[in-house]
């Protein structure tokens, strides 16, 4: 029986690589079989994951891309023309209380999480038209895309848009064979939250998460699994929750 998470064959393009959860991404599509593009900014820290990822037997390119730019995306389109699978991962936050977020701040979460996406989206969608395999688009959300959250007006703002983008885009490019999703994680511990959640406002939040714990980096391992893969190939306008019940948590 063919292994439907198998991505032998496969190229996939990650943006955000260059640590936490666009780091892991990559090597996980890469043990999957696929051959993988990393981008982000940060060149030397993009070089370091790379080196992991080949470290295993992976196959890894690098490439700088800042997403907030225009310019940036358009650079990398080359990159993108014979993509199978694109992880819209990058992103960013600014938090401070709606009365006081400043239009900088909002202009610059709003241009990454959502302009960039789109840009590359669209990019990588005429990338999988033009060469006829289909694809997958998977766009990384949040739970405050669904839910709201005090002092994050802009990040759940953003997320919220990232699920519509995720679904008018399944709408329009499902006749092309590309299937376009969304993966929305709660609370998931990484390297660059770790010390927050050590904090008294740390752990109150873990006490709010029904599983009372956080989750893991390799717990949405499955879920982009099957959308990355043909075992969702009848999948497309999804937003798979990976929360540990915070959703549906008591009001």
């Amino acid at each position: 029986m063919r292994d439907l998470l198998d991505l032998t064959g496969k190229t996939a393009f990650v943006t955000g690589a260059s640590s936490g959860l666009g780091a892991h991404f990559a090597q996980l599509l890469a043990k999957a079989g696929a051959t993988v593009i990393i981008a982000a900014r940060r060149e030397q820290a993009l070089e370091a994951v790379a080196s992991q990822v080949r470290s295993t037997g992976g196959v890894c390119t690098v490439t700088a891309l800042d997403i907030s730019d225009a310019n940036s995306i358009a650079a990398a389109e080359p990159l993108l023309a014979g993509v199978d699978i694109l992880i819209n991962n990058a992103g960013i936050a600014r938090e401070s209380a709606l009365l006081d977020h400043s239009e900088a701040d909002w202009d610059a979460v709003v241009n990454t999480n959502v302009k960039g996406m789109f840009l590359l989206t669209q990019l990588a969608g005429k990338a999988m038209r033009a060469h006829g395999r289909g694809g997958s688009i998977i766009n990384i959300a949040s739970i405050l895309g669904l839910r709201q959250a005090a002092g994050v007006a802009s990040y759940a703002v953003s997320k919220a848009a990232v699920i519509q983008l995720t679904k008018v885009a399944a709408l329009e490019l499902a006749r092309f064979g590309v299937r376009v999703n969304a993966l929305a994680p709660g609370y998931i511990s990484t390297e660059l939250n770790a010390a927050f959640w050590d904090t008294d406002a740390g752990k109150a939040m873990i006490k709010r998460i029904p599983q009372r714990r956080l989750g893991q980096p390799e717990e949405l391992d499955g879920p982009l699994l099957l959308l990355a893969s043909d075992a969702g190939s009848y999948m497309t306008g999804t937003v798979l929750e990976v929360d540990g019940g915070h959703l549906v948590s008591t009001l």
